[in-house]
């Protein structure tokens, strides 16, 4: 059985026909498609119809309309709820599910860290390693599983 990843929550209802807003975890537009399928609390939920929201403290929001839902009652119910999917096969990218637990290791074989997690930042989002150190995404110059190999510039880690 595959892992599903949280690619959003349900903030609130919006209008009278089912209608919600969701606060997007992901920045793939396919997962918020017409006909595209979610895992809810209750089951599966598909997608159909998706349109861009406002902005809320830099989030990306949507407003979506599910198959599954059409009363505003409904959509009440479904606030707070993670929506989940499975993973996007795509080789090119990079993921914070496979990059969370992965060793990272300088050009040169010297050993860094393991990375406990990803934090977004405009520039560049984060690997945040478990003694604390923080590398640029951007850094990376080859993912194999649970290995990533960085190029970091002088003086980074110096204190």
């Amino acid at each position: 059985m595959s892992r599903l990843l949280e690619i959003g929550r349900v903030v609130r209802a919006h209008g009278l026909r089912g209608m919600v807003v969701v606060e997007l975890l992901t920045n793939r537009a396919e997962r918020v498609g017409e006909g595209s399928r979610l895992i809810g609390p209750d089951g599966e939920l598909t997608i159909l119809s998706s349109s861009p929201a406002a902005p809320a403290g830099g989030r990306q929001r949507r407003l979506v309309s599910f198959e599954q839902i059409s009363t505003r009652e409904q959509a009440e119910g479904l606030r707070g709820a993670v929506l989940r999917a499975e993973p996007i096969e795509d080789e090119a990218a990079l993921w914070v599910h496979d990059l969370i637990g992965a060793e990272v290791y300088t050009s040169t074989g010297e050993a860094i860290g393991r990375v406990e997690s990803v934090e977004a930042n405009p520039a560049s989002d984060l690997l945040v390693l478990e003694d604390g150190k923080l590398i640029p995404l951007t850094f990376v110059t080859d993912a194999a599983r649970g290995r990533l190999t960085v190029e970091v510039p002088p003086g980074l880690f110096d204190l």
